[in-house]
């Protein structure tokens, strides 16, 4: 879907600005991962996340963010206030020559500057713009504010997480909003598609609490389909319909695993072969080893708590003697269906990823030094697309836009930034 230059970027040629916060930054990042140019714009002195923890080997310094790095690489980076009362000539100007807007401001912030979807589409009448907010644009949340743990709980999201018999908890990491911005971005590109169709541009309304609301696993269609709430599982396998709790989560040595007895033809085969390995180090019971694992069924209703946790307590003792990486090869070669819970430390020495040559190195000239990032998410062979740049510095770009897009002299860039413009 290139403009039909040639390169085999899935998206060369489109052009976007990227007005946003750290509740946007991921479109961005997606889109130039695909090919568009995106220019960062950020108003003078940098982007307040430029402050964002952690930091390049702990030096706390607005141009050393790993956050930052993150999510703003293969951008580009320019300085304008947007708020300045030149910045909209500027950014009227600048917009003739783009084809996407991404911005995540509160609703109304950009039409009270003069630089709403209306006023810039009469400076680009195929101009895709994408707005990111809490709640959307209209409704009577609109106007409020949201945090990562605000739209967890107000997206339902959070009353998943957790253990059934205790309160709900927020995920480790925000990702309310990674969830609105991988949306906008599946929208832009969309929207790229329907004007390659028909010449026009169109307004995206991102609501972070509605993608995260779909993003909810099953609990939007349980709701819709038999009017009942999801319950929270926490780190335990519950089955309806029957009279216990089974944990899912075990630990080890060394940290967690993921293991599920199933029954008949499905689990016998791992269930014999874990029962076999736990006799041979002593940790099998006498009840665990009369069970006739052909015929165990978790669903019978006549599996309660403690026939369940006669099962699962040698188990659990028995983890607890080895490490994750022990657990985790043998179990493939005996066939046991058990995972590691992976550390970020553990996925970044991955063999697998290392084979699929996912890791990038790139060059960061400012530091003297080459950064390993995560590469593409998926692989597409005849379109394959990579991290290219670092993140800019703040106004890195200035001159490539400024001068050579829009004509600005040294001395008007200079008195531009002397009034704090740019």
């Amino acid at each position: 879907m290139d403009k039909g230059n040639g390169s085999t970027d899935l998206l060369h040629g489109y052009r976007a600005l990227d007005l946003t916060d750290a509740s946007g930054f991921l479109c961005g990042r997606l889109l130039s991962d695909l090919g568009v140019d995106v220019v960062k714009v950020e108003p003078p002195g940098g982007d307040p996340s430029r402050s964002t923890a952690p930091f390049y080997h702990d030096h706390q310094d607005p141009g050393k963010s790993l956050y930052c790095y993150s999510y703003n690489a293969n951008k580009r980076g320019i300085t304008l206030d947007v708020t300045h009362p030149e910045a909209k000539t500027i950014f009227n100007r600048l917009i003739r020559s783009y084809d996407i807007v991404i911005e995540s401001f509160a609703p109304g912030f950009m039409k009270a500057l003069g630089l709403g979807y209306e006023d810039l589409a009469h400076c680009n009448e195929a101009l895709i713009m994408a707005s990111i907010t809490p709640f959307g644009q209209n409704g009577p949340y609109c106007d409020f504010k949201g945090t990562d743990l605000i739209i967890s709980a107000m997206s339902g999201y959070m009353s998943l997480c957790g253990d059934p018999d205790r309160p709900p908890v927020r995920i480790g990491f925000p990702q309310s909003y990674l969830h609105a911005s991988a949306s906008a971005a599946g929208a832009v590109v969309t929207a790229l598609y329907y004007r390659g169709m028909t010449g026009k541009g169109q307004y995206i309304d991102v609501a972070a609490q509605a993608c995260f609301f779909d993003a909810a696993m099953d609990a939007p269609a349980c709701w819709v389909a038999e009017g009942k709430n999801n319950i929270r599982v926490g780190a335990n396998r519950i089955r309806p319909g029957t009279k216990y709790q089974a944990p899912a989560i075990f630990e080890c040595k060394d940290g967690y695993i993921y293991f599920v007895m199933y029954g008949k033809k499905v689990g016998e085969k791992a269930n014999r072969a874990i029962v076999q390995w736990m006799n041979t180090e002593g940790f099998a019971t006498d009840f665990i080893n009369n069970i006739d694992w052909q015929n165990f069924d978790p669903w019978d209703p006549q599996v309660d708590q403690a026939y369940m946790d006669g099962i699962m307590a040698p188990v659990q003792r028995f983890f607890k003697q080895h490490t994750k990486s022990e657990l985790f090869e043998t179990g493939l070669a005996k066939h046991i269906m058990l995972f590691p819970l992976c550390t970020t430390e553990d996925i970044a020495s991955s063999a697998q990823l290392d084979q699929r040559q996912y890791w990038v190195d790139l060059n960061h000239a400012d530091l003297d030094a080459d950064i390993r990032y995560p590469g593409a998410f998926v692989k597409l062979p005849a379109n394959p697309f990579f991290i290219r740049t670092r993140a800019p510095l703040p106004g890195e770009h200035n001159s490539a836009v400024y001068q050579e897009e829009l004509g600005f002299s040294d001395a008007v860039i200079r008195q531009l930034q002397d009034r704090k413009v740019i």
